[in-house]
C-alpha cells in the first residue's frame, strides 16, 4: 500500500536497488533517474577530505543533476563514504579489492557516513548526514577466502566489500547506528522532511 501523496512519484537519483526497495517498502511511490556525475572529479574539485563532507557533497550534486532534468519533481540524492580513520574506501574492483578491503577492515572499527538531499527546481531544500559505527570480528585470510566464494559477485556492490543485509551480517561483532543508515539511506528524518511537505498520508 503506497502512503504517498505526490502528485508525481520521487525521484531517486541512484541506480541503487537497497535505497529503491527501502523506498518502496515505506511505501513511498518511487521511481529511479540515476545522475551521470563523475564522483571522484567532483570530490577532488571540492578539496575536502571530511566523510562527512564528502557524502554530503556527492548527495546533493546528485539530486541537483537530476533536478536539472526534471523540473517541478522532488530529487532525491544519496551517497555513502567508509572511513577507517584517514582512509576512505570505495567500492571494490572485484575480488582482489574486496579481499584487501576486509582485510584492511577486519578487527577493527569504521565508520558509515550516510547522506540524504532533497532537490526541487534545481534548489535542495533537504539534506542530512548520519554515522554508523561498525566493528568487523577479527578474520583471517581463509574467512575472507570463504566468505568472499559464498558472497560471490556482490562484494563488489558496496563500500567495503560486504552487504550488511545479506552474508556480510557474519563479518560483524558490533554495530553502533540506525540501521536504515547502513543500508546507505537516513530513511527515517528523509520521511520527517516528507511528511514536512505534506506528501505522505501520516
Amino acid at each position: 500500500m503506497t502512503v504517498w501523496c505526490g502528485d508525481t512519484p520521487l525521484i531517486l537519483a541512484s541506480q541503487s536497488r537497497t535505497r529503491r526497495l527501502l523506498l518502496a517498502n515505506a511505501g513511498i511511490d518511487v521511481e529511479a533517474r540515476p545522475a551521470e556525475i563523475d564522483e571522484r572529479a567532483m570530490q577532488a574539485a571540492a578539496g575536502i577530505t571530511a566523510p562527512s563532507d564528502i557524502a554530503a557533497l556527492l548527495a546533493r550534486e546528485k539530486a541537483l543533476a537530476v533536478s536539472a532534468r526534471w523540473p517541478g519533481r522532488h530529487v532525491l540524492g544519496a551517497d555513502q563514504t567508509l572511513a577507517l580513520g584517514d582512509r576512505l574506501f570505495n567500492k571494490p574492483d572485484g575480488r582482489v579489492g574486496a579481499f584487501e578491503q576486509l582485510r584492511a577492515l577486519a578487527g577493527g572499527s569504521h565508520q558509515l557516513h550516510s547522506a540524504v538531499a532533497v532537490a526541487y527546481d534545481r534548489m535542495v531544500v533537504f539534506e542530512h548526514v548520519a554515522v554508523a559505527s561498525m566493528t568487523m570480528r577479527p578474520l583471517s585470510e581463509i574467512a575472507v577466502a570463504a566468505y568472499l566464494d559464498a558472497a560471490g559477485d556482490a562484494v563488489a556492490a558496496s563500500v567495503g566489500g560486504y552487504q550488511l543485509e545479506g552474508l556480510g551480517v557474519h563479518l560483524f561483532e558490533r554495530i553502533d547506528g540506525d540501521h536504515f543508515t547502513i543500508l546507505g539511506l537516513p530513511l527515517l528524518p528523509l520521511l520527517g522532511f516528507l511528511r514536512s511537505r505534506r506528501l505522505l498520508v501520516f
